[in-house]
């Protein structure tokens, strides 16, 4: 296992075709500060740039805590100038996880709240363990969810879901969670991560080709009308029909063997 570091609060660990992006801000429970969110940032703009990632898991290093959101003792230093310089970086940490090419999973134990849920929920997957206590509370302190949490949590659970959670800003537990939808799965206590990872192991399994081109469909069709989106899965067969990793796979299925995956 390699692992590489981006800037002081962000650690990348190498699982093969998987790889791990963890949150390691242990001091301020992974709240994302101007200086993390650039790190997010450049951490997931390299791992969609790596053709060898196949699977993107995001974790804590932070035993309670997937991560709390902004920084808020940051931001109460901020003028408003300073706010409104530090917005795109902030949306660079969110739109960086939810723009990875390849399927992701958040693996969350403990607090995620804010902008630490909108981080789970720019992943495809959320894996949470029995600890996990997940919200979007900003308007208790006078804002809204800015990265992504109004538009990404409705299309999880539904418009009125959604409205309730965060009009109230309350936080929901792991068993809830699981119920509502805001998590995909629910593991015993201490195996959020271990689960992701082997989930993230059993997607990097299959083609790479395949599954950049899968997830392009699925985000890309997504709310559009039925006759809209058979035509952008039809583009994104087209896209795969032809490569390397298809002729793998048929003949690899006909010779009854494990595909070697060409990637291309």
């Amino acid at each position: 296992m390699s692992e590489e570091r981006y800037g002081e609060f962000v650690l990348v660990r190498r699982h093969g075709h998987v790889a791990e992006l963890a949150l390691d801000r242990p001091k301020a429970m992974n709240a994302v500060s101007t200086e993390m969110a650039r790190s997010v940032a450049a951490a997931c703009a390299a791992l969609g740039d790596d053709r060898d990632v196949r699977a993107v898991v995001v974790t804590s290093t932070h035993e309670r805590a997937f991560c709390v959101g902004a920084d808020l003792k940051e931001r109460n230093s901020f003028t408003d100038a300073d706010l409104v310089r530090q917005r795109p970086v902030a949306r660079g940490a969110y739109t960086g996880v939810l723009e990875l090419p390849v399927p992701t999973i958040a693996a969350v134990h403990g607090f995620a709240l804010g902008g630490g849920f909108e981080l789970a929920l720019s992943c495809d997957l959320i894996v949470a363990d029995g600890t996990a206590v997940v919200g979007l509370p900003e308007v208790s302190i006078g804002v809204i969810p800015g990265g992504g949490g109004t538009q990404l949590l409705p299309r999880r659970v539904g418009a009125s879901r959604a409205a309730e959670l965060i009009f109230t800003a309350r936080r929901v537990e792991a068993a809830e969670a699981r119920e509502l939808g805001l998590v995909d799965v629910l593991v015993e206590e201490g195996r959020d991560r271990e689960e992701a990872l082997a989930l993230g192991a059993r997607i990097a399994a299959n083609s790479p080709v395949g599954l950049r081109a899968a997830k392009k469909a699925l985000r890309l069709g997504h709310g559009l009308d039925l006759r809209a989106g058979l035509e952008v899965e039809d583009a994104a067969w087209r896209s795969v029909a032809f490569s390397g990793d298809r002729a793998e796979g048929v003949a690899a299925f006909n010779e009854k063997r494990k595909p070697e995956w060409p990637g291309e």
